[in-house]
């Protein structure tokens, strides 16, 4: 295990390389079959990884993580699992992204056939897998025309796209397309992108991947379990572990995890941590669904006009009691209604304890000092000038951790632990050129902006 030690109770890990021998055991955790799927139009390259050499070192290099104490809250110690260290990315889709692309090089490698991945994306995920391959093709991995990848993202997503030599250079930018759906939902991308690979996917050349399956994203999230329990196993104090989630891939990863070191004898499920999901009001379903069974909206409370241009409520203190905007989306990046992971969530949240909360940009602005200041030691530190996030998924979980500590839904003498999941500001990042997108607004389109470019 290679950790450095920045201060007594800091401590930093590379989730993938430190890890990479228990990575068998995680793909066996949660998948039942590794072979690749060759027949028919579901490919999948397999689960097999290549060889840790020098190359694969320097191509996951950037898959670190951080476990930094942040203080105390209403008598709980705040811990924040920082996610967000890739500059290419600033979010946690850094390490299933990695791993994905991992798995196409070793498969590539063992049946020369080329790979397209193709993923529809609210933009993180789409950033990470551009980041990704772009690390494949710098580090010698693989050829620029031996592994490509098109995302299919929602024009209301465009300002957290960011520039790279994808975009920048005309030979990679015609091999790896950004298409910006421009149709009036943006979760429809997930539809025209199924549709896509299901009708199209033959006539791309080689092999095209649809990698949107849960088990591509459970298996790098495993990484987060192994990591606390060599930083800071648990003891007598039990804890909660909070995340801003859309479908919860992170945290239903980072059970499997601990599942994975229970088996092994590692860990006891006595000890397994409590979750607390927070959302927002664009898309609460899961909230909703932990609560009353149910994605119903008619189950949100009611919000009245409280006479200073606000919306206010007291009858859940799960929902914000106050808001700009009844029907807000705080962030275009949680966009997934009705998730299919919700009940698997439900049953972990029964099991092991927890809560859900919804927060809203005016609570996330009150509360954004006070944030600034427990973040303030940490690699997140929050700009100045909130108007420059860009990625509010560290905010949304921060703010949603304070409300529940405030109104009593964390039980006394609980241990927090906040998964940093995402956060950057407009200085991150270079947005990434118009001439390097395509509108579309049907399947039709994608396969003409694919397959006839």
């Amino acid at each position: 295990m290679t950790q450095s030690v920045l201060t007594p109770a800091t401590r930093h890990a590379n989730l993938l390389v430190d890890f990479y021998d228990r990575l068998p055991r995680s793909i066996a955790a949660c998948v039942d079959d590794p072979s690749p799927v060759r027949e028919g139009a579901a490919f999948s390259p397999g689960f097999l990884l290549p060889e840790l050499d020098g190359p694969m070192r320097e191509f996951l290099s950037v898959a670190t993580a951080a476990w930094q104490p942040m203080g105390q809250y209403g008598g709980h110690a705040l811990t924040l699992l920082d996610l967000t260290r890739n500059p290419g990315t600033g979010t946690t889709k850094t390490f299933a992204s990695l791993l994905i692309v991992a798995r196409a090089v070793e498969y590539i490698r063992r049946y020369g056939e080329p790979v397209t991945i193709f993923s529809p994306t609210s933009a993180n995920k789409g950033t990470a897998l551009r980041d990704a391959v772009l690390r494949a093709i710098e580090t010698g991995l693989v050829e620029p025309d031996q592994l490509r990848v098109v995302i299919l993202a929602p024009a209301s997503c465009a300002a957290k796209l960011r520039s790279s030599r994808l975009s920048t250079d005309p030979g990679l930018r015609a091999l790896n397309p950004l298409l910006l759906y421009t149709g009036e939902e943006p979760e429809d991308v997930k539809a025209i992108g199924r549709a896509f690979a299901d009708k199209h996917g033959g006539e791309v050349d080689g092999r095209l991947w649809y990698s949107l399956d849960l088990a591509n994203y459970l298996v790098a999230d495993t990484a987060r379990a192994f990591f606390e329990h060599e930083a800071d196993p648990i003891g007598a104090t039990p804890r909660l572990h909070a995340h801003a989630v859309s479908s919860a891939f992170g945290m239903l990863g980072y059970h499997r995890g601990r599942a994975v070191l229970e088996d092994d004898g590692l860990a006891s499920p006595d000890t397994r941590p409590a979750t607390l999901l927070v959302q927002h009001l664009g898309t609460p379903d899961m909230v909703l669904s932990l609560r009353h069974d149910s994605f119903d909206r008619s189950h949100l409370p009611a919000f009245q006009p409280d006479g200073r241009g606000l919306y206010a409520q007291s009858a859940d203190p799960r929902f914000p009691q106050v808001t700009y905007d009844p029907h807000e989306v705080l962030d275009p990046t949680f966009y997934t209604h009705r998730p299919a992971t919700s009940p698997a969530m439900n049953d972990l949240i029964a099991r092991f304890g927890g809560d859900g909360i919804v927060v809203s940009l005016a609570e996330c602005v009150e509360r954004y000092p006070r944030l600034r200041e427990l973040l303030a030691p940490t690699g997140c530190a929050l700009p100045a000038d909130l108007r420059t996030l860009r990625e509010w998924s560290l905010v949304m979980a921060m703010t949603g951790v304070l409300n529940a500590v405030d109104r009593g839904l964390v039980e006394e003498g609980r241990d927090i632990v906040v998964h940093g999941s995402g956060s950057y500001g407009v200085a991150d990042y270079t947005l990434l050129e118009q001439e390097a997108t395509t509108p579309v607004a049907s399947v039709e389109d994608v396969a003409e902006a694919v397959l006839r470019p």
